[in-house]
């Protein structure tokens, strides 16, 4: 028995030291060899133009569930957007990216959205650069605080939050503009 015991050590033993470092699942990385430098803070300020009306529309019903109409929320509706993001709150101020993505009613018992977006920027230092922000926008909230989980460019391996405010909302047209703050920590 304890010859078999240990011929099996013995060939367990070999078998890690053998081929237990061919395949690697995961290895640690250091900061250096990734090119990253020290972590930063950066605060954006921007709005975002969510246009449901008119020719071209920049935020469209993709999908609703058929209680949606009937519910005093919207419940079940979701929308794809393209929204731009600009230094201003008005239409023509300077354009400094696109809020890209889907919104959806997700709450049947206030005005909560759930959304899923990037922040894909197109001037200035982070041109080319994205953030991914998924949460919830309780819409009737004042201020709305959203987390961003992740991003690309120089926003590689960002968190953070972003702070969405009602600028202005027009009931005719569903047309919205939000004011955002973002905090991100990056490198």
């Amino acid at each position: 028995m304890f010859k078999l015991c240990s011929h099996l050590f013995l060939i367990v033993l070999l078998s890690v030291l053998t081929n237990g470092n061919c395949h690697e699942f995961s290895r640690k990385l250091s900061k250096k060899a990734m090119g990253l430098k020290r972590e930063k803070l950066s605060h954006l300020h921007f709005y975002f133009h969510d246009i449901v009306s008119g020719k071209t529309p920049t935020a469209v019903r993709i999908a609703e569930a058929a209680v949606t109409n009937r519910s005093a929320t919207g419940f079940g509706l979701t929308a794809m957007i393209d929204d731009p993001l600009t230094v201003g709150p008005e239409s023509n101020s300077k354009i400094v990216g696109r809020a890209q993505g889907i919104y959806a009613q997700a709450s049947i018992n206030d005005i909560g959205l759930l959304m899923v977006l990037n922040f894909v920027f197109i001037e200035g230092k982070y041109n080319g650069s994205s953030l991914s922000i998924l949460g919830r926008n309780s819409v009737a909230s004042i201020v709305r605080e959203m987390p961003i989980v992740g991003g690309s460019g120089l926003f590689r391996f960002a968190r953070g939050y972003v702070q969405a405010k009602t600028h202005n909302f027009d009931l005719k047209t569903g047309d919205a503009v939000v004011e955002y703050n973002v905090y991100v920590f990056h490198y």
